[in-house]
């Protein structure tokens, strides 16, 4: 007489559950990088641009072509030149025609071409932030002594508001057309 043997299988009826499991443990512990952009605060909406009020020698102009080439209130300029400008524009204080009156009221005007590369537009970008930097480094510097870094949030909050960053950017456009 010959005895009948199960086939040797295995269980696989817990396979789903421990796939599923390993599924979410690595989702949950895996960390993902987020590209972060430009930090920049927007001003508030105003439902009719035109009404706002402003006159030409506040808006300090940066222009950037297709060609990646520089125009600072219609000259021809470097991008080195960049931060010079704005620390002038903004300190000028009514001492200079073409430039702002005061720092309340000064605004950096940056456009660029459909054709201008990224990195071009982060660079004049970042040299318009350092021309704030300067001025709001100086300004603490001359109030208090010590580094914009090291002052209390109240002395930050009086030198932002003395220097308020009001960088307009305008809707590219297509300037060699």
């Amino acid at each position: 007489m010959k005895i009948q043997r199960d086939k040797a299988s295995i269980n696989a009826s817990s396979m789903a559950d421990i796939a599923f499991l390993l599924l979410v443990f690595f989702l949950v512990t895996t960390s993902m990088d987020i590209d972060k952009g430009i930090m920049v605060v927007l001003p508030p909406h105003v439902d009719d641009p035109s009404t706002l009020d402003y006159h030409a020698k506040e808006v300090l102009e940066i222009h950037l072509n297709a060609k990646n080439e520089l125009l600072i209130e219609g000259e021809e300029a470097a991008i080195k030149d960049i931060k010079e400008m704005v620390v002038t524009h903004l300190d000028n204080n009514g001492k200079l025609q073409n430039f702002s009156t005061s720092p309340q009221k000064a605004i950096v005007s940056i456009q660029n071409d459909n054709g201008t590369t990224y990195s071009q537009y982060i660079a004049v970008y970042n040299e318009i932030r350092a021309g704030y930097n300067q001025v709001r480094e100086q300004k603490a510097q001359a109030d208090h002594q010590k580094s914009f870094e090291n002052l209390s949030l109240e002395q930050k909050k009086r030198i932002k508001t003395h220097y308020p960053i009001k960088i307009s950017e305008a809707e590219p456009t297509n300037f060699d057309k």
